[in-house]
């Protein structure tokens, strides 16, 4: 009797544990172009209905190479802003960088990043005669940041956003 009471108590106990339910472990933007807004310090990638966004100050993309192995540190705070949304509809640039935003769609799960940094290595970029400067590339890179939101989080030991071309 007693075998069959803790086998019982058993089946109970494995049937009453829940993890919940995780909606998110991770994103891939990997293959969505960097973007910027020009009426703004937004920098973001689109992919479908998914955003990830920066809001850091437009100085941390400064027309100036960085040495080789000291990347330009932007520490993730209330200030400089990591953001990744999922949308109840696909993203244009129109819908981010619109001073008004559009009523739909509308962002139905946010997750904000929290600790960690943002390194920015910077690049000249050259035109096709390999002398003359025509911009300048900022390699941007995540790392040790978590997101979370109300109903989980997920973290990067290290992320690569991608390339944020900036011009003279």
């Amino acid at each position: 009797m007693k075998k069959l009471l803790f086998l019982i108590a058993s089946i109970l106990l494995l049937q009453a544990c829940d993890d919940g339910d995780i909606t998110l472990k991770s994103f891939n933007f990997e293959t969505a172009t960097v973007q910027s807004c020009t009426s703004n310090n937004l920098v973001f990638k689109i992919k479908e209905n998914e955003l990830l966004l920066l809001n850091i100050p437009a100085t941390s993309f400064a027309n100036e190479e960085t040495p080789d192995g000291s990347p330009r540190i932007v520490t993730v705070n209330s200030t400089n802003k990591i953001i990744y949304r999922i949308y109840s509809g696909n993203l244009n640039t129109t819908n981010i960088c619109s001073i008004l935003p559009p009523a739909t769609p509308v962002v139905t799960n946010e997750w904000n990043a929290s600790g960690g940094t943002i390194e920015i290595i910077t690049d000249k970029l050259f035109a096709a005669d390999g002398i003359t400067v025509t911009g300048y590339t900022h390699n941007i890179r995540f790392v040790n940041v978590n997101f979370s939101s109300t109903e989980n989080s997920f973290s990067f030991t290290s992320y690569n956003f991608g390339n944020y071309r900036t011009s003279l």
